[in-house]
Order: structure tokens, then C-alpha cells, then sequence
């Protein structure tokens, strides 16, 4: 089939203000295995520009693909963005079909489906086996109901099957790097860049996250693997920074040591930036050198918040006594710390942003950021 994957624009994108650009990861995963099933897959990254509605919708009538794969991770202000590209190609070509996924539908799927019937499929979940299943399916007429992890209307009617499994072996479907052609994906000051994963999932409940949810299981990559892949990455792209888009990377720190000591052993001299959990950093301190030596140069901990009842109502497993001994660790070995916090757990008053903002002084991190926690 003639498959056409738009990463479309968003409406909050922090990279865009120095006009940086990164490539969208989880598109890219989804377009490997569909190429290597045979199928015709082009990548159109609208965020770029970023391009106007119009022109997107034109470029995709003019491509008239069988079908047009739209995805965004974790950005719920581009769903109504989606709304209105894919109305639009339905007006002016019917018979293209429109498959979505992404975090914010795969838990709105209902709602979705139920307000845009120009929408035919949406993917819940990973989506790399989903999809695959979903293309064989169409360009053969095979009926849908047995694919696991989909979303489509009957009759009007919202209607979902079951959840499908978690990928066990994440090496078992490869990203199509190849769909990056024509697009200059650049980060830390406009080097060549890309997104990458060591591993996905969390084993941490935090009560304000879905990540856990959404891949239900903490899984890892090979890593001999995956540190091949970054060489070919810098070799044959010149790809010298690597974001890692991990929520925990090193979950299971004897896997995460093999990844770091295979990747300092070919010498690539990278530049890495990634999350890690604050309580991680202090655990690994004996080989904290390793990470240097691999490339790391900032690191966001997800410190969240600064009172250990809140820390514990929202089951964030951390201690506030870790988190300035990770920052002082990280320091030490010459990589940047970035300190998160999120205001909105509770009936926060004016003094406990005050002493938040105190405590996170007192942290002394090298970068600070926040966010509004949206209990509506």
C-alpha cells in the first residue's frame, strides 16, 4: 500500500524557538516495519515551517496515498490539529483512509471517534504490531476485529478491541531512519540529531503520569544493539547528538552499565542528553564516569516536587534527601542538571511556591523547569 505518515505541527513545540528540530521517533518506528513488509511509505513532517493546514492538505492530495498515518507523543494540543487536516483530505479525496495514534488518543479514542468520523482507525498503545496488523488487513480485506489494540467506529457506534500485549523484544521491529531523507534534524546548537530509546515503560505508579499505563511494562533493548545502531546513526547520517526520549532508562542498572561501556568502547565522541530518575544518579555513582565518557551532557530529573508528604500522596518514590546528592554527583562529572517541579498536586498556597522555589535554590541545579499539573 501507499502510505503517507504526517507528523503534524504543533501548537506547543519548545525546540521550535531556536528554530531546532528533532524527528519524530515514534513515526519513524511505526514506518520501519511497514517498509519492510513491502509497503510504500513516505514521511511528511509538516512540523517544519511549521507548514500551514492548506499546504498539508495539498501535498496529500497531491501524493494520493491508500492511506495517511498521523501521530503526535504525549502532545494533546496537536489533536485538534489532526481534527481539522484530516476533515480536510476526507472533503477533497474520500477514499484515503486515516489511521492516528499516540498517547493522548489512545485514552480518548471514545471521544474522538464519537466527534470526527473522518477519522477511520485510531492505534492504542504501541503501535508498531498494531499497524503492521491493520495494513496487512486492509490491503487484503481481512476483517478487523481480531487486531488487538484498535479503535474504529461500527455502525457509529465507538467500538475498541482488546488491549493488546507490550512488545517483548523491542529489537524485533527496527526504526526507519531512512524516512528522515530531506529533512535536517538538528538540536544543541544545530547539530545533526535524532531521538532514540533505550528502553520504554516505567516501573514507578506516579499518580500523575500515564506512562505506565501506556506501556505497561519496563522493557530494554539489546545493548550491544542499540549502541551499534547510534554508531551507524553517526557514521552514515553524521548524527552527533542523541536525545533519548526514555522515562527511566536505567531501570535495571547492570543492563544500563553493558549499554554505556559498548557504547564508550567505539569512541564516537556524542553528545547525549536524556531523563534519569534523581535516586538512579546517587545509586550508580561508582560508575557515573561511564556516563561522561559515553557522551552525556544534561540530564532532566523528574524531582516533581520538594515535600516528602506530597512526594508519598503521589507516590513518587523519591527522596528529597537523593535529590541534591544527584545534583552534586552530576556536577562532579561534568553534566548538566535539569530540576523539574510540578505545582498543582494539591491546595498549594502562596508560601508553598515560595518555599519551592527556595528549596529548588538551595538544590542549586544547573537548569530549572515546571509545569501545571491539570486536575480538570
Amino acid at each position: 500500500m501507499k502510505i503517507l505518515i504526517i507528523n503534524p505541527p504543533h501548537l506547543s513545540i519548545g525546540s521550535r524557538m531556536p528554530n531546532e528540530h528533532l524527528p519524530p521517533l515514534g513515526l519513524l518506528s511505526i514506518g520501519g516495519p511497514l517498509i519492510d513488509a513491502g509497503h510504500d511509505v513516505e514521511l511528511l513532517d509538516a512540523e517544519f515551517g511549521p507548514m500551514k493546514h492548506s499546504e498539508i492538505v495539498a501535498r496529500v492530495v497531491a501524493h494520493n496515498p491508500d492511506v495517511i498515518m498521523l501521530g503526535h507523543s504525549g502532545s494533546t494540543s496537536a489533536q485538534p490539529i489532526i481534527n481539522d487536516i484530516t476533515q480536510k483530505v476526507k472533503q477533497l479525496n474520500s477514499n484515503i483512509q486515516v489511521i492516528i495514534g499516540g498517547v493522548f488518543p489512545t485514552y480518548h479514542w471514545k471521544e474522538i471517534l464519537e466527534t470526527n468520523p473522518q477519522i477511520d482507525y485510531i492505534v492504542c498503545g504501541e503501535g508498531e504490531e498494531v499497524v503492521l496488523n491493520l495494513i496487512t488487513a486492509l490491503s487484503t480485506n481481512a476483517p478487523l476485529e481480531n487486531i488487538k489494540g484498535l479503535a474504529y467506529n461500527i455502525g457509529g457506534i465507538p467500538f475498541k478491541t482488546d488491549t493488546p500485549e507490550t512488545i517483548k523484544n523491542l529489537d524485533d521491529y527496527r526504526v526507519g531512519w531512512e524516512l528522515m531523507k530531506g529533512y535536517n534534524y538538528t538540536y544543541w546548537g544545530k547539530r545533526k540529531a535524532v531521538v532514540i530509546q533505550f528502553s520504554r515503560g516505567c516501573p514507578y505508579p506516579c499518580t500523575y503520569c500515564g506512562q505506565s499505563l501506556f506501556w505497561k511494562k519496563w522493557r530494554y533493548r539489546n545493548p550491544q544493539k542499540l549502541a551499534d545502531e547510534m554508531e551507524m546513526l553517526h557514521k552514515e547520517y553524521g548524527v552527533l547528538v542523541f536525545n533519548f526520549a526514555d522515562e527511566n532508562p536505567s531501570s535495571n542498572p547492570k543492563a544500563w552499565r553493558e549499554f554505556l561501556e559498548a557504547l564508550v568502547a567505539k569512541n564516537l565522541k556524542l553528545i547525549l542528553v536524556g531523563s534519569i530518575r534523581a535516586d538512579n544518579i546517587v545509586r550508580d555513582a561508582e560508575f557515573l564516569h561511564l556516563y561522561k565518557k559515553a557522551g552525556f551532557e544534561r540530564f532532566l530529573l523528574g524531582i516533581e516536587n520538594y515535600d516528602e508528604v506530597v512526594l508519598a500522596k503521589i507516590k513518587k518514590a523519591g527522596q528529597v534527601s537523593k535529590d541534591k546528592e544527584a545534583i552534586n554527583l552530576l556536577r562532579q562529572h561534568g553534566i548538566l542538571s535539569m530540576a523539574t517541579y510540578v505545582v498543582g498536586f494539591g491546595e498549594e498556597k502562596t508560601r508553598d511556591f515560595y518555599n519551592s522555589l527556595k528549596q529548588l535554590l538551595s538544590y542549586d541545579p544547573d537548569q530549572g523547569t515546571g509545569a501545571i499539573r491539570n486536575t480538570a
